[in-house]
């Protein structure tokens, strides 16, 4: 062992954590106090989540211009429908109840109220084409509309709406009374948003309650008590309440979606657990080596125990904590590529990501340490699960402590035979997991599937089948005068897709004509009506808008900066594996390996999620899924990437301790895989685990972003790690370790070396 003098940083601080064990769980005692009392319970009148936002991922382009043309000069508003199905329309008992509704509501400051009903009819008999989306394809059903208006430029009266809501579910309740069998359903966006984000609490929820028991089974199957297996946990929960702190602090700086808190706990979960999994597993064999090399441990006294234990954590924190910090710059790299996009709520969990990491290496290297001093002993001692019938036999199987020659060694020596038929058998394996990929359509899951929990569930499917013009439209032309509008929509009615084109209506500034076409089209009509389009002078009066444009623009926004954040992470990457290993090839064929997986990972979710696979096992209907979510793509390259890169420093951290002390390569390889073979796999599973019970909440995108990430990590963990790494290793151990002599000159000055 490194004698105290020549511990480096990480080691100094893991021994002053060490030897002051209470000061450290003082101060982070202090620092969840204050994110519980401010981000949870609220103490300063408002907690995180009365102050999440929610609303479709959106960027500044093309539609969103086109909205503003349509939004004209008029005063914000905000509007609350209630919509009234399965009534006959001339019954004088509906229209004088509609009546005495529009009275009520319009007794509310700012607030105007529509009834159709009382429009007449037009000389043909049909409904005025400006009110005509406001009733029922069948004819027994209207749309009942109260808006409230800002004053001065600002936005609408929070309290006021609020209260022409309540005036619209009691209307709601007595039409049902008069009307038996009638359906009444009150809806708007913000009640939209209440009811997303009451799913995104309860999917939190049910995400942690699955999780963490499990995570306790698999660590104490990892440790066999629960005092170790508790410290990781501890160290997660801290983590996570923690980066709920700071997102509460960014908060009053921008807005932060609901989505944000879902993605960053699960994260967070996972980084957390995996980190405490290394540092308490390498101080247990830290600890343990010490002790067999003083001999006889019965005859020292406490105090010679507690130096040992201290120098213990002091090459912990050396050689694990290197790897934790290592992993989690890269883990932190890859957040970072976020910041560059322009959608507020990628930039948002970026941000999110990168305090999380920090805050579970903070804890990984101060916390977890500290727990550890005051554990001493107990956490050598032989938990009480070993002594079970059956139960001891498993943890000594499975467990941290892993012997000189096990089944990690064996298979590798397995694979070393036939280094170049594994490596290129793994390479077909995942390119045939990841073919579906070649199918992939892009999609906005927050818009096409709202959880059937959610309370506007009803409200939307039936404003969607029954009211089909006053739902927001799939795709919209937008001109500048009637004539072009005409012109135009003639044009985009012989589009291969396009069921039909509404005539023109005057909005705001401009003039509107809603494209009919199937959800699964919609992008792709899109992209043909743009390519095509007319120029009538001016070629910023023909635009598209509507919800598949605005999914378009938000495509083309993340592919256009999507170089820039590959760049950033593989530069990155590249660079801090070079500065740990010395090697140009190790980082190059990390980011490949890496870029298999990822690629494999999206094939699956694609089979599962747009071709419908998955939807029996995870409860959810095939026929509003049209594609893989555009936000879900994004952070499942981001943070598989990031949670790749850690089980490859896990490995690379051990092959490259052999490698230092003058092993053959071949067999450096064999003894890296076995010494962190268990941990890679233990945490996995826990990270698996984690994503998995996310996977099984009712908000779409973070459903499938829990299940890309859970196949990402099993893919990344078994056939990547166990197989496709050391087999192309042991192939070209010749270059592994090569790089140009101007950066080998360069790595000796400046390279991280022990």
């Amino acid at each position: 062992m490194n004698e105290p003098g020549r511990a480096g940083p990480l080691g100094r601080l893991g021994g002053v954590v060490g030897a002051h064990p209470l000061i450290s769980l003082a101060v982070w005692a202090v620092l969840v106090a204050i994110a519980v009392a401010t981000a949870l319970a609220g103490a300063g009148g408002q907690s995180l989540f009365d102050r999440l936002k929610n609303g479709a991922p959106s960027v500044t382009g093309e539609a969103s211009h086109a909205d503003d043309v349509l939004a004209g000069h008029a005063a914000a508003t905000e509007s609350v429908t209630l919509l009234v199905h399965g009534v006959a329309l001339d019954d004088p008992k509906l229209l004088a109840w509609a009546n005495g509704l529009g009275t009520a509501l319009e007794r509310l400051p700012h607030t105007s109220y529509v009834d159709p009903l009382v429009v007449p009819r037009t000389p043909g008999g049909g409904r005025p084409a400006a009110v005509a989306a406001a009733f029922a394809s069948d004819g027994r059903g209207v749309l009942l509309t109260a808006t409230v208006s800002g004053v001065g430029g600002s936005a609408p009266d929070s309290d006021t709406v609020d209260r022409a809501t309540t005036e619209l579910r009691r209307a709601a309740t007595e039409l049902r009374g008069r009307f038996p069998g009638s359906t009444a359903l009150v809806g708007g966006s913000s009640l939209l948003v209440d009811s997303i984000l009451k799913i995104s609490a309860n999917d939190l929820e049910r995400g942690e309650a699955v999780a963490l028991p499990i995570a306790l089974v698999v660590m104490l199957l990892v440790f066999g008590g629960f005092l170790a297996a508790g410290i990781p946990l501890l160290g997660a929960v801290v983590s996570i309440v923690g980066s709920l702190g700071v997102l509460f602090g960014i908060t009053y700086l921008t807005d932060i979606d609901t989505t944000v808190i879902n993605v960053i706990t699960a994260v967070g979960l996972g980084l957390s657990i995996d980190y405490g999994l290394l540092i308490v597993s390498r101080f247990r064999e830290e600890y343990r080596t010490a002790l067999a090399a003083m001999g006889e441990a019965w005859h020292l006294s406490p105090d010679d125990r507690r130096g040992i234990r201290l120098l213990a954590i002091r090459h912990t924190a050396d050689r694990a904590g290197r790897t934790v910090l290592f992993s989690g710059i890269t883990f932190a790299i890859a957040s970072a590529g976020l910041l560059i996009f322009q959608p507020r709520i990628v930039r948002a969990i970026g941000v999110g990501a990168l305090s999380v990491t920090a805050i579970a290496i903070l804890t990984a290297l101060t916390l977890v340490p500290a727990l550890l001093s005051l554990s001493g002993d107990r956490l050598l001692k032989p938990g009480a699960l070993t002594r079970l019938p059956g139960v001891g036999r498993v943890i000594s199987r499975f467990g941290d402590i892993a012997p000189a020659e096990g089944f990690f060694s064996k298979l590798t020596r397995a694979v070393q035979k036939h280094p170049a038929l594994v490596t290129l058998g793994c390479l077909v394996v995942l390119l045939a997991v990841g073919s579906p990929l070649l199918t992939l359509r892009l999609a906005n899951t927050s818009i096409d599937a709202i959880p059937a929990s959610s309370s506007q569930s009803g409200f939307l499917t039936t404003l969607a089948e029954q009211f089909p013009d006053a739902a927001s439209p799939r795709v919209e032309l937008v001109t500048t005068s009637e004539t072009d509008a005409v012109s135009w929509a003639a044009q985009v009615t012989k589009l291969p897709h396009v069921d039909s084109v509404t005539p023109p209506v005057q909005r705001g500034d401009g003039w509107a004509s809603a494209v009919r076409v199937a959800p699964a089209n919609g992008i792709d009509v899109v992209r043909a009506i743009r390519a095509d389009r007319p120029t009538f002078g001016d070629h910023s009066a023909a635009r598209v808008t509507g919800i598949d444009a605005h999914t378009a623009d938000l495509t083309d926004s993340l592919i256009g900066s999507a170089p820039w954040a590959i760049l950033i992470i593989a530069l990155g990457t590249i660079v801090l594996l070079f500065l740990m290993t010395g090697s140009l090839v190790v980082p190059l064929k990390a980011l490949v390996a890496s870029a298999l997986s990822l690629g494999a990972s999206v094939g699956v979710l694609v089979w599962g999620f747009e071709h419908g696979n998955f939807a029996g096992i995870l409860n959810f209907d095939a026929g509003h899924v049209h594609g893989v979510d555009v936000l879900v793509l994004l952070l499942t390259f981001a943070f598989g990437f990031g949670l790749a890169m850690d089980y490859e420093m896990f490995i690379l951290s051990r092959i490259k301790e052999q490698v230092d002390a003058g092993v053959d390569p071949r067999e450096a390889i064999a003894r890296g895989l076995q010494r962190s073979g268990r941990i890679i796999t233990s945490a996995a599973a826990i990270i698996i685990v984690v994503f998995a019970g996310f996977a099984t909440g009712d908000l779409m995108v973070i459903k499938q972003l829990g299940a890309a990430l859970a196949v990402a990590v099993l893919l990344d963990a078994s056939l990547v790690r166990c197989l496709l790494v050391p087999a192309f290793m042991t192939w070209q151990q010749r270059i592994m370790w090569w790089a140009p002599r101007w950066m080998k000159r360069l790595h000796r000055r400046i390279g991280f070396a022990d």
